[in-house]
């Protein structure tokens, strides 16, 4: 407890954004009612009235905009939650949460409800482009929010949903029945964290697959929200249940995101959220496959005429953050684990450009029967019965190599806010400012690789601040262009270059990847 009590003191902060753009964010819950669900309504979530996600996006800079608090309201009551989700227990968990509140003045450095930045006058597509991001275990809307809004600075909106599936520490659902009540009780119900095993057993397993399902049909109910809110659909931009976002501000993305044209969105998650996206895009793209429609237990059944059917091709960019493989074993969805993810179908006319990056955490990396897991799961063939994926399996297939990465010295939080604001969590003996400075180089080194990797997916994105390519010593030997001034306009040094481009370290442990993996 007292090195919690220290991690508090003082007051946990952000570094700023380093990319052009200032960073805007709103906070959204929709009603489902208003929305046509894509698949059935899942079991557990008859009682979720509504889907909730906080936007970060390129913002009008306004000096004396309010930034949002990083802990969202009530804060007692979440503060309480992640004390208990740390293993204190309720009573003192409940004791602490009055103590003196350091991380309820940690503020997020986006402005609230902020004015879109208008999409650059020379973009082809006079479109933002737009990611989702799964949150992972005891994650929640805000708990990435520094990779969020580092790519938002770039010019990519983020959307980042809450999932109320008992995997973050607490989640509120407002009640859309009883929004004038008297009492704030009769408003909302609570999801508190369900703590399940890590045993390897088929409860366990269906306990995950339970918790997938009700986030594939919120990502679903999400996506058609927010395709609603491109088609400047009043109706539902109305219906939004946080009194604190003004319909100016879901009504200014009208036409400005790039959520329409199929293959265009990015699908991005850390740990459990990765695992979500494979089988979020597996189910959605794999929905007509034979072993697939024979499932008795679908985690997903999207109609064909869904948004979010319509949007999923061999072609969205798909980015994979230290992902948690083991729900992904469970035998009740062996179907979908033996068919590859949907970039790696065969094409006459195949890209050379890879829709796939995988960032590691060291520590992940270090795990040996889990990286081997991995490696079959993102390679093209995950059933087959060899360790590895020959070099001529790709030629054959004519396919592209997925990027595969790992940050020496990371660990699996890293990637998290906590990194940042607690790096006593993730830095191990490490002390003080180099505590900090880790954390910081561990996620700058994410938001550049995932930045280039957007650049050679022909997602236009600024150029990465020179000081974050200076700063690391990757890439800065003439492997980037446009380095005269602060921005490099193609940052390729940090996707093809640092380990050596097809260079693995510790190559025996990547078997099954073919040996891409390099460390940063």
């Amino acid at each position: 407890m007292a090195s919690f009590l220290s991690a508090l003191n003082p007051v946990p902060s952000f570094p700023d954004y380093t990319g052009p753009y200032k960073v805007g964010t709103v906070d959204v819950e929709i009603p489902v009612s208003e929305l046509v669900p894509p698949s059935p309504t899942p079991d557990g979530a008859e009682d979720l009235h509504t889907v909730q996600f906080r936007v970060f996006f390129p913002g009008v800079p306004e000096p004396r905009g309010k930034r949002v608090t990083w802990v969202p309201a009530p804060q007692r009551l979440h503060v309480a939650a992640y004390a208990q989700f740390l293993g204190i227990g309720s009573t003192l968990a409940s004791i602490l949460s009055f103590l003196p509140r350091h991380l309820h003045w940690t503020t997020i450095p986006a402005i609230k409800n902020a004015a879109l930045l208008p999409p650059p006058s020379d973009s082809p597509r006079s479109r933002w482009p737009t990611m989702i991001f799964s949150h992972g275990l005891g994650g929640h809307r805000n708990a990435y929010s520094h990779l969020a809004g580092s790519l938002a600075s770039y010019g990519v909106v983020v959307v980042c949903p809450e999932h109320r599936d008992s995997s973050a520490p607490l989640s509120l659902v407002r009640d859309p029945q009883n929004q004038d009540s008297f009492s704030v009780k009769n408003t909302r119900r609570v999801v508190p964290y369900s703590r399940i095993p890590h045993a390897q057993t088929h409860e366990i397993w269906e306990a995950r697959n339970k918790q997938l399902r009700i986030r594939l049909w919120e990502l679903g109910i999400i996506f058609e929200a927010i395709t609603a809110i491109d088609r400047g659909d009043g109706s539902l931009i109305k219906s939004n249940l946080n009194g604190n976002t003004p319909e100016r501000a879901l009504s200014q993305f009208a036409g400005k995101l790039d959520v329409l044209d199929p293959g265009r969105v990015i699908f991005a998650g850390h740990s459990f959220g990765a695992v979500t996206m494979v089988q979020l895009l597996k189910s959605t793209y794999y929905r007509g496959h034979p072993s697939v429609k024979a499932m008795p237990s679908p985690l997903l059944t999207p109609t064909d005429t869904s948004a979010i059917a319509k949007q999923i091709t061999p072609d969205n960019p798909t980015i994979l953050l230290d992902m948690w493989c083991f729900p992904l074993l469970s035998a009740s969805t062996a179907p979908l684990y033996n068919l590859p993810l949907p970039c790696y179908t065969p094409s006459p006319s195949p890209s050379p450009i890879s829709r796939l990056l995988a960032i590691e955490s060291a520590a992940f990396f270090k795990w040996s029967e889990h990286l081997h897991a991995k490696a079959r799961i993102l390679s093209p063939s995950p059933s087959a019965v060899t360790r590895r994926v020959s070099q001529d399996e790709f030629d054959r297939r004519r396919l592209s190599k997925p990027h595969f990465f790992y940050v020496d010295g990371s660990a699996h939080l890293s990637q998290g806010d906590f990194g940042v604001l607690f790096p006593s969590l993730t830095t191990g003996r490490l002390l003080g400012a180099d505590r900090r400075a880790l954390s910081e180089r561990v996620l700058r080194l994410n938001v550049r690789a995932q930045l280039q990797f957007l650049r050679e997916n022909g997602v236009v994105v600024a150029g990465t601040a020179k000081a974050d390519v200076m700063a690391d010593g990757l890439g800065v030997s003439g492997r980037g262009e446009g380095e005269a001034g602060e921005w490099v306009e193609r940052d390729e040094g940090i996707l093809h270059g640092g380990g050596g481009e097809g260079e693995c370290v510790e190559g025996d442990r990547c078997s099954g990847l073919g040996g891409w993996g390099v460390s940063f």
